[in-house]
């Protein structure tokens, strides 16, 4: 009798997850953004070690700042859509190279200041209460397997 396979490890994707992207109405430095934030939640963001991308011709480095939301039992991380400084490693030798020295996550929401992510498969972002007329509503946005951002998320988490 032959032995049915209940899965092939081929046919099993990842699943999507579910990342925040937070627009602010003006622009503040980061540490004033989570002051704000801090004194209106019961959470304690703090900066954590930077998200680095390796490049060809540079190094970015994306600040992260994360916090524990006691009731539900999440953590929340912010990562900046922009990188905040980056390293030449060597020149550049070609005419039109796609590299720059500002990088971004999401190329395509270069308006998007922060890139929310939670430790929760479905997450709730609306457990973190955000500074009125400073941030505009967290929009979700569903990032698949396939997609650069959802392996490093995968890497950082």
């Amino acid at each position: 009798m032959e032995i049915q396979k209940l899965y092939d490890l081929d046919e099993i994707e990842s699943e999507d997850i579910t990342i925040g992207l937070v627009r602010l109405a003006k622009h503040i430095p980061d540490h004033e953004f989570f002051f704000k934030i801090n004194r209106s939640n019961d959470l304690r963001f703090s900066r954590i070690e930077d998200l680095t991308l390796h490049g060809v011709y540079y190094d970015y480095n994306f600040p992260r700042f994360e916090a524990f939301h006691k009731f539900t039992q999440t953590c929340f991380t912010f990562i900046s859509n922009k990188s905040s400084e980056s390293f030449q490693k060597k020149q550049q030798a070609e005419l039109f190279s796609e590299e720059e020295n500002i990088k971004f996550l999401l190329n395509n929401q270069a308006d998007v200041e922060y890139i929310l992510h939670s430790s929760e498969q479905f997450p709730d972002f609306s457990v973190i209460l955000l500074p009125e007329n400073l941030v505009f509503p967290i929009q979700d946005y569903i990032l698949g397997s396939e997609e650069e951002l959802y392996q490093i998320i995968q890497y950082y988490e």
